[in-house]
């Protein structure tokens, strides 16, 4: 079933939200395979090549576990491996998912020490710095940050957080949500010193959704050994043990790692450097388009914008609901939504995966046709600005 009106429609249906993005012919095909054994030799040589490919993407020499799930599975993951009750974490509210994440930690019975923000810039590793000199006692054992916040186009520097710390000279762990910037952002979980990475298949990956991932530090092995938190499912231990001799302590999604090979092949085809170039020129060539068109960016730091989600606020009186569905019906491309306090207010076109010039391109004249078409006040030349971008990188 389509989401668009019923009946034939020539064209095919643009799913420009930030994920789960468009998956990639090669990634359907290859998951169109028969089965594999689980518990065979096929299964157990394709994972040994897996284990060792997808290190690259996290720029890990240290263990990735995968798991059957969501990236909230592996927020879990993080939390349950390495953390107590009672023990104290501090997150930045930077947005829905970020917010989420905080959530989930109060839930599992952790003190969260959340850092209020106005949603339009990433994470402040001053701030940062700050209340780590406060915590005197070392109270906090974990520093939760979300590289790129999909609800606001903001992004924060990992590297900056890490030095923050270090000035601090703090002992907490720091964890990562990379979900919508690995493989789209470059990302380096060793240099930066991140303790656990949490990421998901159905963004830069170009899979569907279905895998999480947790790279994992030694610092964050030691922790797991003494970590109180109940898990049973998450755990690390067994599905390492396991993962050592090709298998899973339980059934794995054998036909979603069959498309994790091919993404990966592909995405070491391009070069991991050229699919960051080429999300950071789609990223300046639709905040060119915006511009253009007159309207503001939810993002409002520039150092902060996101190379794989704009999100663009409504002019007052306007909204993103009743905009966003004159584009599905009349042009079939979905944009994403504003999430939680930016309902209604804020729509996001994502611009990551599988995506290049023309996609691009379309994308955006599908959004300046549907504000023409839904009566929203604007300037055109927005698709013109964004090619004028494209030529000059």
């Amino acid at each position: 079933m389509s989401d668009v009106a019923s009946g034939y429609r020539p064209g095919r249906h643009l799913v420009q939200v930030p994920g789960p993005t468009n998956v990639p012919e090669r990634v359907l095909r290859a998951m169109a395979a028969p089965t594999l054994d689980h518990r065979g030799p096929q299964f157990a040589a394709l994972m040994r090549g897996l284990f060792a490919d997808v290190k690259k993407v996290f720029h890990t020499g240290q263990p990735v576990v995968m798991y059957p799930g969501s990236g909230t599975g592996a927020w879990e993951a993080a939390l349950v491996n390495t953390l107590s009750a009672g023990d104290a974490v501090l997150a930045f509210e930077v947005g829905h998912f970020a917010s989420l994440w905080a959530k989930m930690a109060t839930q599992l019975g952790l003190e969260v020490d959340l850092v209020p923000t106005d949603w339009r810039s990433g994470a402040d590793a001053a701030e940062l710095e700050e209340r780590l000199r406060r915590d005197e006692g070392h109270r906090i054992k974990a520093v939760l940050i979300t590289h790129n916040e999909t609800s606001t186009g903001a992004t924060t520097s990992i590297a900056d957080v890490r030095a923050a710390i270090d000035r601090a000279g703090h002992p907490a762990m720091l964890f990562v949500d990379a979900v919508s910037s690995l493989a789209s952002i470059d990302y380096r979980h060793d240099e930066w010193g991140v303790d656990v990475t949490i990421a998901g298949s159905q963004k830069g990956l170009m899979l569907p959704p279905g895998l999480c991932f947790n790279a994992v530090s030694e610092r964050a092995l030691l922790a797991s050994k003494t970590a109180g938190l109940p898990r049973a499912y998450w755990e690390w231990g067994p599905i390492l043990e396991q993962n050592a001799q090709g298998f899973f302590p339980y059934t794995p999604p054998t036909n979603l790692f069959l498309g994790l090979r091919e993404a990966l092949d592909m995405l070491f085809e391009e070069g991991l450097d050229a699919v960051f170039l080429r999300h950071q020129r789609h990223g300046a060539a639709t905040r060119a388009a915006v511009a253009a068109w007159g309207l503001e960016l939810q993002c409002q730091d520039p150092p902060s914008y996101s190379p794989t989600v704009t999100a663009v606020v409504m002019p007052e009186g306007q909204r993103e609901e009743a905009f966003r569905q004159v584009v599905l019906e009349r042009y079939a491309m979905s944009l994403g939504a504003g999430l939680s306090k930016l309902a209604g207010r804020v729509f996001r076109i994502g611009h990551l995966g599988d995506f290049d010039d023309l996609t691009l391109v379309g994308t955006l004249a599908g959004v300046e046709l549907g504000l023409e078409l839904a009566g929203v006040p604007h300037q055109r030349g927005g698709v013109a600005a964004a090619l004028e971008a494209l030529r000059g990188r």
